[in-house]
């Protein structure tokens, strides 16, 4: 298979503290490849290094096969877009794709064959000649990437581009971004700390916590299967419990929180775990099933494969299609339950008693 980018076991310190450990991954050719995680995680240092703005302690970057690890950044075939974009205020849009290929020397019918076909791919073919206070932030940002496109680079780096841009607006570009990249075919490597951005536009993710990666694969792999405590926690919404290991049988983990619930659970990793040991559950809210009425009264003598328990409604919070209910159980935790889409549940208020359950298969344990 051919790799776009190859890194191998890259290392970048800083004295004693080490930004990036030993990192490595390929991504195929025209593929989206995102690095999420938290502030200060390590995902903007590596991309620096692929970049060739910053230097490795250690390691291999191979882009196309070829190391380019001597190479400064002009002379790597890379581009990158930043979160404030740098395009050039001074300059209108048709001068500001231009720049790159001046620089290079290309002639002026080729500059004006380029920049022309390039804004039809970004569909803004009539803004040549506007200037840039001029542009939607939307607009703006199609700009950037057309800037870096024209020069045909093997990758586009991308250092969370719609960080800068109103909600309303991020919900849009994730949508052109991913448009733009199957239209330009060119491998986008793009990091952000917004899970919701990762998940939507790319072919894979990569988890990055303490400058390593947690787990790397499809946004629907890591939704649904996390490896570890952290990705489970950091990609999508999950409940949370912590305690410890009361019993396990036939694969099935019985687990004692650390405030009194009984829950059942299996193991996220399929490792075997011992009675006594400590762990953490994860449930998502859309697993969570409300029982109302003579429904919730029966699930108390409810067994099988069910973990449930009585609850109190503490608030709902209403977002249309992505409504949740907040409830209580006995012990004073707190749940939050996806709202289903039915008028039943329209009339629950706070303090209202109801039930709640979910399958064990729905439960993610792991150790710690």
């Amino acid at each position: 298979m051919q790799y776009d980018l190859t890194v191998d076991n890259i290392t970048k310190k800083f004295d004693l503290f080490t930004a990036v450990d030993q990192v490595s991954f390929d991504i195929p050719s025209g593929s989206f490849f995102s690095i999420l995680g938290p502030s200060g995680c390590g995902k903007t240092t590596l991309m620096r290094m692929i970049a060739g703005f910053e230097t490795p302690t250690s390691g291999d970057i191979r882009i196309k096969g070829d190391s380019v690890i001597a190479l400064p950044p002009n002379r790597r075939n890379v581009k990158m877009v930043f979160q404030h974009l740098a395009l050039f205020p001074m300059m209108n849009v048709h001068e500001n794709i231009a720049y790159g290929l001046r620089c290079r020397g290309a002639g002026k019918d080729e500059i004006t064959r380029k920049v022309g076909e390039v804004l039809e791919r970004i569909g803004l073919p009539d803004s040549a000649n506007k200037e840039i206070s001029q542009l939607s932030g939307g607009q703006k940002q199609r700009i950037a990437i057309a800037r870096c496109m024209v020069l045909d680079p093997d990758v586009l780096l991308l250092d969370e581009p719609l960080g800068a841009l109103d909600l309303k607006l991020r919900e849009h570009m994730k949508i052109e971004l991913k448009a733009l990249q199957h239209e330009f075919d060119t491998t986008f490597v793009y990091i952000t700390h917004d899970q919701s951005e990762a998940l939507v536009m790319s072919d894979n993710v990569a988890v990055m916590k303490d400058g390593r990666f947690e787990q790397v694969g499809s946004p629907q792999d890591l939704y649904h299967n996390p490896q570890t405590p952290f990705v489970a926690g950091f990609v999508g919404d999950s409940n949370r419990w912590s305690g410890k290991v009361k019993d396990v049988n036939n694969g099935i983990i019985t687990a004692t929180t650390d405030s009194g619930l009984t829950l059942q659970s299996k193991s996220a990793t399929g490792d075997s775990v011992n009675a006594g040991e400590d762990i953490s559950i994860f449930v998502r809210p859309e697993a969570v099933q409300l029982h109302l009425g003579d429904d919730a009264a029966q699930l108390a003598n409810a067994g099988g494969d069910l973990n449930h328990m009585p609850v109190t409604v503490e608030s709902m919070l209403f977002n249309g299609a992505n409504s949740r209910i907040l409830v209580n159980t006995h012990s004073g935790e707190r749940i939050e339950v996806d709202l289903p889409q039915r008028g039943e549940h329209s009339t629950l208020r706070s303090g209202d008693k109801i039930g709640i359950s979910w399958a064990q298969s729905q439960s993610l344990c792991f150790r710690g």
